[in-house]
């Protein structure tokens, strides 16, 4: 059985010009031609072929080849165990490769999808904000910032509360260093400022009054003094009254 070039090239995956050159330069040359003209492949051809095909995609340029495959000393048999050993190693990495595809398209949807319970109070340390949703809900359940702050909170992913915690972190940092001064120091209100902002940003539009309730919670809820002084012991109270600073004078008082 003897087979066109055309067919060659389309069971081998290659261009008709590819196995024109080949015939050029003496490296594959057709068995015979058809009574057109046409070149014909043999059987020992195509095994030939594929053994250009292997040294080819290891790298070896085509002279190369051709004094290998030329050589008395040629194996087929060994150069086809070689040639599966490399496409063996080869599925390998491909199937590495395919795990870590797999492993990135997991982690970007973890990050856009809803955090777990679990994941919540692993990111805050324990603190877990969204515990005292129902509390809240009887406090303040028909208030409009409640019902946005739920709104807003329910669709935040993982990337999202990482982003929080790192701002919430960076504010209560600042502050913190700065308790040897007066609650009412310039450079405290700046950061207090940047806490509202904070607030208004991911959860709510916080008014003075909410703000205000929120600095009182710090102190009179012990497991809300208990987290805020996880960033330094005395920082719930002292935030607490630069709180209540900050309200007064933009209230006028």
């Amino acid at each position: 059985m003897t087979l066109t070039v055309k067919a060659v090239a389309d069971l081998a995956g290659i261009s008709v010009r590819t196995l024109h050159h080949y015939d050029e330069i003496g490296l594959l040359k057709p068995a015979g031609q058809s009574a057109a003209g046409y070149r014909l492949y043999s059987q020992e051809d195509l095994e030939r072929l594929q053994q250009i095909l292997f040294f080819r995609e290891l790298g070896f340029g085509l002279k190369e080849i051709g004094a290998i495959i030329d050589s008395p000393g040629f194996d087929r048999r060994q150069a086809l165990l070689a040639h599966r050993e490399a496409l063996l190693q080869r599925k390998a990495r491909i199937e590495r490769l395919i795990e870590t595809v797999d492993r990135t398209l997991k982690a970007m949807e973890r990050e856009d999808a809803p955090m777990t319970q679990d994941e919540m109070k692993e990111l805050f340390d324990g603190f877990d904000p969204t515990e005292y949703e129902d509390e809240a809900r009887q406090r303040w359940g028909g208030s409009r910032e409640f019902q946005e702050s739920i709104a807003r909170t329910r669709r935040y992913t993982k990337a999202d509360w990482l982003k929080i915690q790192n701002e919430a972190g960076e504010i209560y940092s600042a502050i913190a260093s700065l308790m040897d001064r007066d609650p009412g120091d310039a450079e405290v209100q700046e950061w207090v400022g940047r806490w509202h902002e904070h607030i208004s940003k991911w959860y709510y539009d916080c008014s003075l009054e909410i703000f205000r309730g929120l600095g009182e919670m710090y102190v009179q809820d012990e497991r809300f003094t208990k987290n805020i002084d996880k960033t330094k012991p005395g920082l719930a109270a002292f935030l607490s009254e630069a709180m209540r600073i900050y309200c007064d004078r933009r209230e006028g008082k």
